[in-house]
């Protein structure tokens, strides 16, 4: 598969007639508007739109226009395991791909599951997405991973990690400093660079380095915080305190700091990246939305891994959202009060996973939006031939509570069009089939069939049913007596 001709411009685009989230500042609903495209720029958005003759003229009646989704965190390489450890905890999946199964991975397993995780993105919707790209044990693996991305018409970022090796060490060897250098002068507006790695909170503070390697480089760190029994608050006071903490710091979960940790990333101007679906299901702690916005912190959605959960945004802010609620309702109920008005609404979770992913990129003034002059990343959902898809009420609602994947009818990405009428343009699906089926049977033949299907059925620890003091042995008996 070839690398996709980024600079390829086709006719300009109008989407007819939608109800359009432009996600501006006051969350606005615009009925039967209009959203244009010319080159790789929203042009235009509004009612009965003129434009040149010959322009792609795109239905979206009885459907929503947004801006592309933007998940903050995936680890792309994992997608050729899709489901297999669903049952993990987050002890199986560390010792699965830390310190057994993951060093089995070639650069071609890198590929295959970089190139089927971006295809997925782009077919859900998601226009950008960051490959929390931990697999890449050697440069090869990394130039595997990137070729992969490029291959898709899909906004990228490479955040390079390799949990093989300390980041101390990796991040200052000269083959990564080449590679790094090279992928940064590139200057690709659709494959960005960053530097994904973790603070244990050793108190030598020997990520330093690590640090020290991302400022010469000129790049963002993102990295997971406040992961239980992992990354702790004395990761962040490190970093804070040597001065590494700013706006484009990116902390993955954090579901499980202290205040103190909280008030450090609200002060230096971070941002969270919150995957619920992992963070409900493997035990980083409790998804950490409600602290967030209790101290001002901006929030972004990711979906972590496709090794266990599903790889869309609409599950993310579904999930997101519920959560939230359910911890307000929980500690209400132990204070013996009752919620009357939920605090997160639909539209911020909205928010959430197109602006908030902007932000947290250093891109709000171009990405995360349908407004004139920033990139023309759009998503149409509309599916005429689902029952779901009517009444539209609520906008925003709909898109967190009834939409799906299979809902996305068009997909636009800088301008191009790469999915249409529910199908895919120009990708090659087949191609990456081919390749997860041959990196799926080089990983089962290398571990054997037994480890392999103990790695995906971990053993279910034996539990101990409660004595109930309401079952009576004699109750049939006693409940006849005297008829």
């Amino acid at each position: 598969m070839s690398d996709v001709n980024r600079d390829a411009t086709g006719p300009d685009i109008v989407l007819r007639g939608g109800t359009v989230l432009p996600m501006d500042d006051a969350r606005s609903v615009l009925l039967d508007t209009d959203v244009h495209v010319s080159g790789d720029r929203i042009v235009a958005v509004g009612p009965a739109l003129t434009v040149p003759a010959g322009t792609v003229e795109i239905d979206a009646r009885r459907g929503i226009v947004m801006p592309g989704m933007i998940d903050t965190h995936r680890h792309m390489w994992q997608t050729a395991m899709r489901g297999y450890g669903a049952d993990w905890t987050l002890t199986q999946y560390f010792v699965w791909y830390y310190l057994e199964s993951g060093r089995h991975f070639r650069p071609q397993d890198v590929h295959a599951g970089n190139l089927l995780a971006a295809i997925e993105s782009v077919d859900a919707g998601v226009t950008t997405t960051v490959d929390w790209s931990h697999g890449l044990q050697t440069v090869e693996h990394a130039e595997a991973a990137t070729d992969a991305l490029r291959s898709v018409p899909g906004r990228f970022v490479l955040a390079y990690g390799n949990i093989q090796q300390a980041p101390w060490e990796w991040t200052n060897s000269p083959e990564f400093r080449e590679f790094a250098r090279r992928a940064i002068d590139t200057g690709d507006d659709m494959l960005r660079f960053q530097l994904a790695f973790d603070v244990t909170g050793d108190p030598e503070f020997p990520e330093r380095a690590a640090y020290e390697a991302a400022r010469e480089l000129g790049v963002p760190v993102t990295t997971h915080a406040g992961v239980w029994g992992a990354t702790n608050d004395e990761g962040i006071r490190l970093a804070h305190e040597a001065g590494f903490l700013d706006e484009t710091s990116v902390f993955v979960h954090a579901a499980s700091l202290s205040a103190d940790s909280y008030n450090r990333i609200a002060a230096t101007g971070g941002s969270v990246s919150i995957s619920t679906e992992s963070e409900q299901s493997a035990g980083q702690g409790y998804p950490p939305s409600w602290a967030l916005r209790s101290h001002g912190i901006p929030v972004s959605l990711s979906m972590d891994t496709s090794v266990w959960w599903s790889g869309d945004l609409f599950s993310a802010m579904r999930s997101t959202l519920g959560a939230d609620r359910s911890r307000e309702h929980l500690e209400a109920h132990a204070r013996s009060e009752t919620v009357t008005n939920a605090s997160l609404r639909a539209d911020q979770v909205v928010e959430w996973a197109t602006r908030g992913g902007a932000r947290a990129l250093g891109r709000d003034g171009e990405l995360g939006r349908l407004q004139a002059g920033y990139k023309a990343d759009v998503v149409l959902i509309k599916n005429d031939d689902s029952p779901v898809s009517f009444p539209l009420l609520n906008p925003y609602g709909h898109v967190v509570f009834q939409a799906q994947r299979g809902d996305v009818d068009t997909v636009i990405i800088d301008g191009r069009i790469v999915k249409r009428d529910h199908r895919l343009v120009g990708i090659d699906l087949d191609r990456a089939r081919a390749e997860v089926e041959d990196t799926v049977s080089y990983l089962r033949s290398t571990m054997g069939e037994e480890a392999w299907q103990a790695g995906m059925n971990p053993e279910i620890p034996q539990t101990k049913i409660l004595d109930n003091p309401y079952t009576y042995t004699d109750y049939a008996s006693s409940s006849t007596h005297g008829h």
